[in-house]
């Protein structure tokens, strides 16, 4: 039975990225560049070959329109992602956002779908194109909130980064209700600590 994961980054204090998120600082202010939260997976991937496969072992994926692009970057038609012309999901992907957009299609099978009406639409609409696979929510942190609230992760996979940011930034769980979750599997690196966690 397919289920709905989610897999996202965070500082020892809970930060997933700043505010002011720009195409020179992806992550925004206070954060610095990837190498603080997400090292292990670009600079130490031999050492997390399960993890990363997980991550983007799923049919379908859901953003927020920040992780997509810069501030109005998912306005922008010309802005297609951070990640070049082949973007690492070879899949749908639906990202939410507030104005509409056409499809954008990229190599390797990643089409970007702009949803205008809300997380319930999103996951409907990436359930149907996952099939019997998995849906993975992917970020950013206020999108995984949203998501966490309604209820709606099953398996919540966390990669805790050895560094306290101390900023202020964007919180994972801020203004997520009471949620029960069972520990399933922890592993660590000298990079990161993977924790994952099953819906109570």
């Amino acid at each position: 039975m397919s289920i709905v994961t989610c897999d996202i980054g965070i500082s020892l204090d809970g930060f997933s990225a700043g505010f002011n998120q720009r195409p020179d600082q992806p992550f925004g202010d206070g954060v610095g560049d990837a190498e603080l939260l997400h090292s292990w997976m670009f600079d130490h991937a031999d050492e997390n070959t399960d993890e990363i496969a997980a991550i983007l072992a799923a049919g379908a994926f859901i953003m927020g329109h920040n992780m997509f692009g810069p501030g109005s970057g998912v306005h922008d038609p010309d802005w297609t992602g951070w990640w070049g012309d082949e973007p690492p999901y070879h899949a749908p992907v639906f990202v939410l956002t507030h104005q509409a957009r056409e499809p954008q299609p990229m190599a390797g099978g990643t089409t970007f779908h702009f949803v205008t009406d809300g997380i319930e639409n999103a996951l409907a609409r990436a359930r149907d194109a996952a099939g019997d696979q998995n849906v993975s929510i992917c970020g950013g942190a206020t999108t995984v909130g949203e998501y966490l609230a309604a209820g709606h992760i099953d398996e919540l996979r966390l990669h805790v980064a050895p560094v306290v940011l101390g900023t202020t930034g964007v919180r994972l769980f801020d203004g997520v209700p009471l949620t029960s979750f069972v520990p399933v599997s922890a592993r660590h690196t000298p990079h990161v600590t993977h924790l994952t966690y099953r819906r109570a």
